[in-house]
């Protein structure tokens, strides 16, 4: 018997999530995370729901990891020393980067730009030139390359990026360059831009290469300290790593592109709610995810994830897939304040984190948060996370009272009242940048709820943005976990293409899409994905000629074996621009990049079944509790989520309490329980 574990790594909290691999069974653990060292607080959880299933370490089979560690050495500024390598004429490509005014009337505005990841000292030319047709205008002269690659040495770097003006046309350059490297810098990283993003427009393509060296020794030191612990603590399992697009890589394979896994965590709570949704029949969603530190949204549409071709990470937007999430600074953890100067109240974007957390928390926290607010009003039970952090109520009124003191507010309730209201609505701003403002109407989709913190500020985004119902999945404070646990292996690439459409015909766009889907296979065989298992998905980048922005339009084989191909890319392009812009142009059409995705198949997971029930909830009702919401304290009945059955109705006001997390049903909503075991909040019909 074997089992897969599923890990996800936050700001406050690590989730462990165990699945048997036969009969697809279950077991959660949820332990406080070691922002000092992660591992530590991995092989605890791993020690925990080890525990809880009987099951020796040496049974674990596959660990598959979301993690930030790449995020946060981009947050932090805590990355590696590059140097980056140019074609002669571009060694301040970073520095010039594009042109960007903030607002569409703020051009009075100075906008400092970011500081570059590798400093113009570490930047270096090389003297040759490949044309955009792949043509060698200028031969690589070595000896020139050799003593920049020293002085780069002298300046201490401690990863390489080369970035050559058209290596995407050809990478002969960009491929000696690396085995100089070998030689003048040995055991220094080598990050390529025609590996890491073979696609047209340099700056683009060398800062995310760039990036990619920046995280890569930190990612490697991670990884493989990782590894060797789980080796030692007898974990003989595969270690295998979250991408940002919600696929798996092999421990090697991130450690070569670090870059793909800037969104690593937010990626597997996404594939996490769209696998329970689909128990509850729901393929349209968005997803709402809380922690203890940020909130991470995104859309949902015919139960797959919308996949963008950019990467945002604070300052940082670089070129690499990954699950369209938006992150909201604002998390269990958020910490409320009141400038002296306005007297208005805010909530965030800083974080009381893990260390020392929140003032409930009793780990030396002083500061009002989101968490010390939802105390106050009474939503909280007395202990989370299984009991491992026990709550302090008096150590969280005294710290919600420091914001009723200095706005003149009557009770602690009132200004946690109104800490709760600001994060909500902060949290819709998010929702409305992955609905309203990509053009859907989230009255159109259910909302799923999920992380430590999610299920208490889920039945109130509800009532803000119409989206019903609010699905609450099981276990929902380790769905991230899940979500690591249920993904299947993936590989991309890409090629840029720069045709019209009209130029090209059928038998050479099945030709451009069948090679690139050939190589994705292969590097997914090669970590050992059987090629029997593999599932291909293409996408290609589209404009209107003469545009020069393009639209990335998905498809399948379906469409590539057809005669009119062409045709069809060209009608679902403008079905999209239409949908977007509100209008089409004449011009033709123009394929800029080409790319297949190759899964490998889906993990067994078992799905929750609920035995059904007879309509009578007491049983499940553990007694009352007074909470203050709407202005006013009021009775709320206290349910056991464990104890539950199919098709049992909470009316709210209610408390729904288990292992990870807490369920808050407002007056005037009611939860029903789902076969799948998910709380499914709508509205009273005396509401409706």
């Amino acid at each position: 018997m074997s089992y897969r574990l599923g890990v996800d790594v936050g700001g406050t909290f690590t989730d462990v999530l165990l699945v048997d691999e036969e009969s697809g069974s279950t077991w959660r653990a949820k332990t406080a995370s070691t922002p000092s060292d992660q591992s530590i607080g991995v092989l605890h959880g791993i020690d925990k729901v080890c525990a809880e299933a009987g099951v020796a370490r040496g049974d674990i089979a596959h660990v598959l990891h979301g993690t930030t560690v790449a995020t946060n050495a981009i947050l932090e500024g805590k990355g590696a020393t590059v140097g980056l390598v140019t074609t002669r004429g571009f060694r301040q490509v970073l520095q010039i980067a594009r042109s960007f005014v903030p607002g569409g009337l703020a051009g009075w505005i100075i906008w400092p730009k970011p500081e570059p990841l590798a400093a113009l000292e570490n930047t270096v030319e090389a003297p040759e030139r490949i044309g955009s047709d792949g043509t060698v205008v200028q031969e690589l002269d070595e000896e020139a390359v050799r003593r920049a690659l020293r002085a780069l040495r002298a300046n201490g770097v401690e990863a390489l990026a080369v970035s050559l003006i058209n290596a995407f046309a050809d990478d002969r350059h960009e491929r000696r360059i690396a085995e100089l490297a070998a030689d003048e810098l040995p055991g220094i990283e080598v990050s390529l831009s025609s590996v890491v993003l073979p696609e047209m427009r340099e700056y683009e393509r060398a800062l995310t290469t760039v990036a990619n060296g920046y995280v890569q020794p930190q990612v490697a030191r991670y990884v493989a300290n990782l590894s060797a612990q789980l080796a030692g603590q007898g974990v003989p399992g595969e270690l295998s790593i979250l991408r940002s697009d919600g696929g798996l890589s092999s421990a090697g394979a991130a450690i070569a592109a670090p870059v793909t896994m800037l969104l690593s965590g937010p990626a597997g709570g996404v594939t996490g709610a769209v696998w329970v949704a689909e128990q509850s029949g729901h393929t349209e969603l968005i997803t709402f995810d809380m922690g203890g530190t940020s909130t991470d949204v995104a859309l949902v549409r015919g139960g797959t994830a919308r996949i963008g071709r950019e990467t945002k990470v604070g300052d940082l937007t670089v070129r690499a897939s990954a699950v369209d999430v938006r992150t909201v600074g604002a998390g269990g953890g958020s910490i409320a304040h009141v400038p002296q100067l306005t007297k208005a109240l805010r909530v965030g974007p800083q974080s009381a984190g893990a260390e020392p957390g929140p003032a409930a928390y009793g780990k030396g926290g002083t500061e009002p948060t989101v968490t010390d607010a939802n105390v106050v009003l009474g939503y909280l039970p007395a202990s989370l996370a299984g009991g491992e952090i026990t709550l302090d109520r008096q150590a969280a009124r005294a710290a919600v009272q420091t914001v009723a003191d200095a706005m003149g507010l009557p009770s602690a309730e009132a200004a946690a009242a109104g800490i709760i209201d600001i994060v909500n609505e902060n949290m819709l701003g998010g929702l409305r940048l992955v609905s309203v403002q990509q053009g859907f109407d989230p009255r159109d989709f259910a909302l799923v709820a999920f992380g430590g913190a999610g299920p208490l500020h889920a039945n109130a985004l509800g009532r803000l943005t119409g989206a019903w119902p609010v699905i609450v999945p099981p276990s929902p404070g380790v769905l991230c976990a899940l979500g690591d646990a249920t993904t299947s292996a993936r590989d991309e690439s890409a090629r840029t293409v720069l045709r019209k459409l009209d130029e090209l015909d059928a038998a050479e766009l099945r030709t451009v899409f069948g090679e690139l889907a050939a190589a994705a296979s292969q590097r997914l065989a090669d970590q050992g994905v059987p090629v029997a298992g593999h599932t291909t998905t293409y996408s290609a980048d589209l404009r209107f000629v003469g545009q020069g922005n393009e639209l990335a339009v998905t498809f399948d084989a379906d469409l590539l074996a057809a005669a009119d191909g062409c045709e069809q890319l060209a009608r679902r392009f403008d079905a999209e621009h239409e949908r977007l812009f509100s209008f089409t142009l004449p011009a033709g059409h123009e394929l800029v990049n080409a790319r297949a995705t190759v899964t490998g198949p889906r993990p067994r997971v078992a799905p929750i079944r609920l035995e059904p029930g007879n309509g009578d909830v007491s049983a499940a009702r553990s007694g009352d509790t007074r909470i203050y919401v709407d202005g006013a304290h009021v009775d709320a009945g206290l349910y056991d989520r464990l104890k539950l059955r199919a098709g049992d109705v909470v009316p709210g006001p209610a408390i729904v309490v288990e292992m990870d997390s807490t369920t808050l049903v407002l007056p005037g909503h009611t939860a029903t329980a789902d076969a799948a075991g998910s709380l499914l909040i709508r509205p009273s019909v005396t509401e409706a």
